[in-house]
């Protein structure tokens, strides 16, 4: 299969609807990455995205709707739910409801529940209103690979597997969709993202992140969200966590960048960092952190990098999300910088 890359406008939208609408699959930009996208109420449509990625098929996708109007035809909606995506639909929080009949189990992995959002990028809300139906997508990558920022980074991963790349530049968030449970009337995060734990609770009074955000799911627990489970954000090269005191970690970077072929991934307020060989900047803060990560990620595997190792970032805000990505990239393997590893890896899948 050929792979056409074009241009997210009117011409390539129209193309992509086509494609859609006919059963097949179609990569387009959203303003956190880049998705894999096929007609929700496609049953056969939506099988082939797990197909195409290699994705497990216990990791449910989310629905991509066109605004609060049809995510009520499809999830049953509350107050909570009204109040939410009031406050921020179009934008990268995803919010998990109870399904109903008229969405296919196999968006949902065969939960009883729906993930809906309405993505706040021009070219993805033409795209499906366009469509007249939901657009089922996760990432547009091969499972477990970082997540694609740029039309590039898809072609990398999907090239002769999907018919259609819309190209809308690099995505300005960098990092997928805030997950928020309202099903049982709190807001309970399952995966932070832009939106974050503090930004909800400012909305609705109170919010809560669940434990799993920082730790691997134990074999009975179900995934109600995807990017739970299952190894993610995964570069080739093994990636380590490093946490702790300030200068603590400064020292142990500096030590473990001596190794030939190590990247560090550092914030550029972590002193001496820029001097080390390797070295390579995370950014600023939190928010540049989030837009880099998974350019850097990639990159790393561009260039052949045997190891990784990543500053540890505060775990509230945008650092939260920060941290769950690397955190399951790494496999939950983190350093402390008295050197102790604080959690056992899983087992990589290459």
């Amino acid at each position: 299969m050929e792979t056409l890359r074009i241009p997210a406008d009117r011409e390539g939208i129209i193309k992509a609807v086509r494609i859609l609408a006919g059963g097949g699959l179609v990569a387009f930009p959203t303003e956190t990455v880049y998705g894999l996208g096929a007609n929700a109420l496609d049953e056969r449509a939506v099988l082939s995205i797990f197909s195409a990625k290699g994705r497990p098929a216990d990791n449910p996708l989310i629905a991509h709707v066109s605004g609060i109007a049809q995510a009520k035809e499809y999830g049953e909606w509350s107050p909570l739910a009204q109040d939410l995506a009031q406050a921020f639909w179009p934008g990268p929080l995803t919010l998990i409801v109870k399904r109903r009949d008229s969405m296919p189990r196999q968006v949902s992995a065969g939960l009883d529940t729906l993930a809906l959002r309405v993505p706040g990028h021009g070219a993805a809300r033409a795209l499906i209103a366009a469509c007249g139906f939901p657009i089922a997508a996760p990432s547009a990558n091969r499972s477990g690979r970082p997540s694609p920022t740029t039309a590039q980074h898809v072609l990398a991963d999907l090239n002769g597997l999907i018919p259609l790349i819309l190209d809308g530049g690099p995505s300005e968030v960098g990092l997928e969709s805030t997950v928020a449970d309202i099903t049982g009337g709190v807001p309970l995060i399952l995966r932070p993202g832009a939106v974050t734990p503090e930004m909800i609770a400012m909305a609705v009074g109170e919010c809560k992140v669940a434990d799993s955000v920082m730790r691997r799911l134990a074999p009975q627990e179900a995934a109600p969200s995807p990017g739970m489970r299952h190894r993610h954000y995964a570069p080739r090269a093994p990636l380590t966590l490093v946490e702790g005191e300030e200068n603590a970690v400064r020292l142990r970077l500096a030590e473990l960048a001596r190794e030939e072929g190590t990247w560090v991934l550092a914030l550029d307020g972590l002193p001496g960092m820029a001097s080390l060989p390797g070295a390579h900047s995370l950014g600023r803060d939190a928010r540049e952190a989030a837009h880099r990560l998974f350019y850097l990620l990639r990159q790393a595997d561009e260039e052949g990098a045997k190891r990784i190792y990543a500053q540890g970032l505060p775990r509230d805000g945008l650092g939260l999300a920060v941290m769950n990505r690397l955190a399951r990239a790494a496999g939950f393997n983190i350093l402390s910088a008295g050197g102790e590893v604080q959690n056992v890896p899983m087992e990589r899948k290459e």
